[in-house]
C-alpha cells in the first residue's frame, strides 16, 4: 500500500508533537512493508527521499495560520498539485495531518483515494467543521483525552478512533546504578517548544533561592507560532529570566534523535504545561529512558505518565512543581519504583504497533 501524509511544516527533526508523530508513523507503516511519503512545504531542514516538497506553496519561517489563509486564499493550485502527486505516486491513502496546516479543510484527493484526518489538537472552529464536512473516511486523535474533549465541545466522535503518538526510540532505560548517581547529582531537564502555555518562564521565576542542581531547559522554534513572534519573545525572556538565576540554563533546540539522551542524563524531566497537552511526546521520550516526569495534572499526561512520576494539581502552581521534584529526588525508594516503572507506561508506543492501529482505518 502506498500511503501520503500531508503537514506544510514538516521538516526533518522539526520540533514539534505532530511532526514527530507523522514522521514515527510513516516509518512505522514502511517497517510493515508499506511506502509513505510526506508532503510538505518546508524547504530548509535537510532532504530526503520520502519527502515530497509542494511548489505552490511558499511560506515563512516561522508561519501563523493568518500566513496560510493568505498563501492559499486561492487554494486552486495547490488542490491540483496535491492531486497530482497522489495521483503519481499511485497514492492508497492519504492522512490529513491537521485542519489547516495538514490541508484537511481543502481535503485535494482524487476519487479512489482513502482519506483520514488526523486530529493533534482541539479545534471547532470553520476549517475544522469544512474538514470534517469533506466525509473523510476515518478520523483520529491522539488520545482518549483529546477525543473527549471534541466530545465535550459538541463534535460528533461516535466514529473517531484514538491512535497514541509513537516513539521512534526503543525503550532503553538507565541502568538502576547510573540512576541511582543520577538521583543525587544530575539536572533537572526540560526539552519543549517555545510557546507561552509550556509555563516555562513561571518555572523559572519559582526556583528557589537555595536550589544548587543545574537545571537545563533546551528552548526550540519551530515553523509555526500562533503571532509574528510569539516563539522569539518566549525564548528571549527565558533567557533573561534565567541570567538572574544560579543554576536555570537555556540551551538551544536538539535534534530529535538526541532528545532521549538528552534525557537519559538528567535525574528528573518537568511537563509544567499550564494547557493541557493532548498527548505528551517529550514526556514519552522521558519515560523511555527511564527518566521520571514531574507534571501538571492535565490532559493525557496523568494516563501516559502513570507511576512513571508525580502528577501536581495545577492549581497548586510552578512552587509546587519545586517541592515535588525536592521531594521525589529525596526519596530513593520512591524516586527508583517510578524510574523503573516508567518504561513500562510507553512499551506498546512502537512505530509499527501505532502504524498497525492506523492502517486498520483504512484496510
Amino acid at each position: 500500500m502506498n500511503i501520503a501524509f500531508v503537514l506544510l511544516t514538516y521538516g526533518i527533526d522539526e520540533p514539534a508533537g505532530i511532526e514527530y508523530s507523522v514522521d514515527a508513523l510513516a516509518e512505522g507503516c514502511r517497517r510493515l512493508g508499506h511506502e509513505a511519503f510526506i508532503l510538505t512545504s518546508a524547504t530548509s531542514q535537510g532532504r530526503r527521499s520520502d519527502l515530497v516538497r509542494l511548489s505552490t506553496v511558499h511560506l515563512p519561517r516561522p508561519a501563523t495560520e493568518e500566513d496560510l489563509m493568505k498563501e492559499l486564499k486561492d487554494p486552486a493550485p495547490v488542490c491540483r498539485e496535491v492531486e497530482r502527486i497522489l495521483t503519481d505516486l499511485r497514492v492508497d491513502a492519504v492522512c490529513w495531518a491537521d485542519a489547516s496546516w495538514g490541508l484537511g479543510y481543502l481535503a485535494p484527493a482524487p476519487p479512489g483515494i482513502s482519506t483520514v484526518l488526523r486530529f493533534g489538537v482541539l479545534r471547532t472552529d470553520p476549517l475544522m467543521q469544512r474538514a470534517l464536512g469533506h466525509g473523510p473516511d476515518a478520523v483520529f486523535t491522539c488520545s482518549p483525552y483529546l477525543t473527549r474533549s471534541a466530545t465535550d465541545a459538541g463534535l460528533d466522535t461516535t466514529a473517531w478512533r484514538s491512535i497514541p503518538d509513537p516513539l521512534r526510540r526503543t525503550p532503553d532505560p538507565v541502568p538502576p546504578d547510573r540512576r541511582e548517581h543520577l538521583r543525587k547529582s544530575a539536572p533537572v531537564r526540560i526539552a519543549v517548544r517555545a510557546e507561552p502555555h509550556k509555563g516555562i518562564e513561571e518555572f523559572i521565576d519559582a526556583c528557589p533561592s537555595n536550589w544548587s542542581r543545574p537545571v537545563e531547559i533546551a528552548l526550540a522554534a519551530a515553523a509555526f507560532e500562533y503571532w509574528p513572534g510569539m516563539q522569539q519573545e518566549v525564548i528571549d525572556e527565558c533567557r533573561r529570566r534565567a541570567e538572574t538565576s544560579r543554576t536555570v540554563r537555556i540551551l538551544p533546540a536538539l535534534p530529535w534523535d538526541r532528545v532521549g539522551d538528552f534525557f537519559a542524563g538528567a535525574a528528573v524531566t518537568v511537563n509544567c504545561s499550564t494547557a493541557p497537552e493532548t498527548f505528551g511526546i517529550a514526556a514519552a521520550q522521558s519515560l523511555a529512558v527511564g527518566t521520571p516526569v514531574v507534571h501538571y495534572a492535565l490532559g493525557h499526561l496523568p494516563s501516559l505518565v502513570g507511576e512513571g512520576g508525580p502528577s501536581i494539581d495545577p492549581a497548586a502552581g510552578p512552587h509546587r512543581i519545586w517541592e515535588e521534584i525536592d521531594a521525589l529526588l529525596a526519596d530513593a525508594e520512591r524516586y527508583h519504583r517510578a524510574a523503573g516503572r516508567a518504561p513500562l507506561r510507553i512499551a506498546d508506543l512502537t512505530p509499527e504497533e501505532c502504524a498497525a492501529r492506523f492502517l486498520s482505518l483504512i484496510s
